[in-house]
């Protein structure tokens, strides 16, 4: 696999319980490139990113994510493939009961960080990132969505990935937040730092151009820089 190639997805089958979601469907992603995944819902598009993550098994074709082979990954391995994506949920999920920063302590410490230095000097980083310098000590029902979504960004970015994955990041957010968050993404992006994105928001896929990728009938379809699409084919059933 070339070295800037960090997802190869070749004639795969995807099955949410023992439903097949997506079949002979492949992928790729290279370094620092932006990818919006589109469909209606049920089409594969949460299962896809799903499957990156080893939270769903891939049934057959062949499958590298980062360096792994999905298809031979250990039990053993998947935390350490993990490390290497951020992942990014429209409900945020932070937890509820600390700090901004006590949240991105706690998922530091869960991937085996130890210097009490170096935990701080990497937070101030990824807040600094996200445009949240100065937001560190409050709590998730003091942050709006825009800024809760943006501590769930900087959560992902710790362990510096090389592919944030992010199921529809703006599906809880009003239109100016959402094109705020999206902005970021791409800046991130821009860093080198690749970028998978599911959403239904035309609006966004329009403001901020990118390669686009369709789930529809199992498959995934790569439209062609310019396809024009309509809102429906975006649109919640």
């Amino acid at each position: 696999m070339e070295s800037d190639l960090l997802v190869q997805l070749e004639d795969i089958e995807v099955c949410q319980e023992e439903n097949v979601v997506l079949s002979n469907a492949s992928l790729t992603l290279h370094r620092g490139e932006f990818i919006y995944v589109i469909g209606r819902v049920g089409s594969g598009k949460s299962s896809l990113l799903k499957a990156l993550y080893c939270e769903v098994a891939i049934r057959q074709g062949s499958a590298y994510v980062a360096g792994y082979d999905l298809q031979k990954i250990k039990n053993r391995e998947i935390p350490y493939l993990r490390r290497k994506l951020g992942i990014v949920f429209q409900d945020f999920q932070l937890l509820t009961d600390r700090s901004t920063i006590k949240n991105l302590e706690f998922a530091l410490k869960a991937t085996g960080w130890r210097s009490r230095s170096e935990i701080s000097k990497r937070i101030e980083e990824v807040l600094e990132q996200v445009g949240m310098p100065n937001k560190g000590y409050k709590m998730p029902h003091e942050l709006s969505g825009g800024e809760q979504q943006r501590v769930a960004i900087a959560r992902a970015l710790l362990n510096t990935p090389e592919i944030i994955l992010a199921d529809e990041p703006t599906g809880n957010l009003d239109p100016e937040t959402s094109s705020q968050i999206v902005q970021l993404l791409h800046d991130i992006r821009h860093r080198g730092t690749a970028v998978i994105m599911t959403t239904h928001n035309y609006n966004i896929v329009k403001a901020f151009p990118a390669r686009v990728v369709k789930c529809e009938n199992d498959k995934l379809f790569d439209m062609e820089e310019g396809t024009p699409f309509t809102y429906e084919e975006l649109e919640y059933e």
